[in-house]
C-alpha cells in the first residue's frame, strides 16, 4: 500500500438536515467512527479528523482510534478552512493524501483502495460519480496540497483542478453520489438500509 495520511472531514453543522450527520448510525457504529476506521483500514502514516460542529460527540464517538482531532474553529464559514485546518496538520509529511467525509454511507475500503492503487506521488486521484460529477473521496499529490490554502468559503477540492496542467486520474464510484444532506435523503438511506432506524 502506497505510503500516504489520511484526512476526514467531520466539522460540518448538517443546518439542513437538522441533527449531526456525523452521530447517525451504520449498523450499530456512529458514521464518523464507521468513516475513520475504513481510512484506518488503508494503513496510513497519520489520519486527522476535523471537528467543528458537534465536536464533543464525534470526539466521542472516535474515543481509542489512532487518530489525531483537531478543531476547527471557523468551521461555519464552509469546507475550505476545514481543509486549510487539516492540511495544516499534515503539511510536513510530504505524502500523498487521502481525504474523505462523513455523509457517503456507500464509501468502501475497496474504494479507498483504488484510489491510492492509481496514484503516485505526482497524481491526483478523484471519485468519479458520473461523466460530469466529480468529488471526494479524493487522493492528493504534495504538489495539490500546496494549492489548498488558496481556497476559501464553501469552494471545494474541484477548484484545485480548475486550469491545472494535469487532469486528475478518475476512479468511478457511481454509488457515491449519494450523500446524507436533507431528511429526504436520510429516509432514502435508511430504506435502502444504509443508515440505521433510530
Amino acid at each position: 500500500m502506497m505510503h500516504h495520511c489520511a484526512l476526514l472531514l467531520a466539522a460540518g453543522g448538517s443546518t439542513r438536515l437538522g441533527r449531526p450527520k456525523q452521530l447517525l448510525n451504520i449498523n450499530g457504529v456512529p458514521l464518523v467512527r464507521h468513516m475513520a476506521e475504513l481510512l484506518l483500514a488503508t494503513q496510513p502514516t497519520r489520519l486527522v479528523v476535523v471537528t467543528g460542529g458537534a465536536e464533543t460527540g464525534v470526539c466521542e464517538a472516535l474515543a481509542g482510534l489512532d487518530s489525531v482531532m483537531v478543531q476547527n474553529e471557523n468551521w461555519q464559514t464552509g469546507l475550505a478552512s476545514s481543509l486549510r485546518c487539516g492540511h495544516r496538520m499534515l503539511a510536513h509529511d510530504n505524502a500523498p493524501l487521502l481525504i474523505a467525509g462523513t455523509d457517503q454511507p456507500r464509501l468502501t475500503e475497496s474504494h479507498l483502495r483504488a484510489l491510492l492503487e492509481h496514484g503516485d506521488a505526482r497524481k491526483d486521484v478523484v471519485t468519479a460519480y458520473g461523466p460530469e460529477s466529480c468529488g471526494i473521496p479524493v487522493l492528493l499529490s504534495p504538489a495539490t496540497q500546496q494549492r489548498i490554502d488558496a481556497l476559501h468559503g464553501d469552494t471545494g477540492l474541484r477548484q484545485l483542478w480548475k486550469n491545472a496542467e494535469t487532469a486528475p486520474v478518475l476512479v468511478d464510484a457511481p454509488e457515491l453520489a449519494f450523500d446524507i444532506d436533507t431528511p429526504v435523503q436520510l429516509d432514502a438511506a435508511r430504506r435502502a438500509r444504509w443508515i440505521d432506524p433510530d
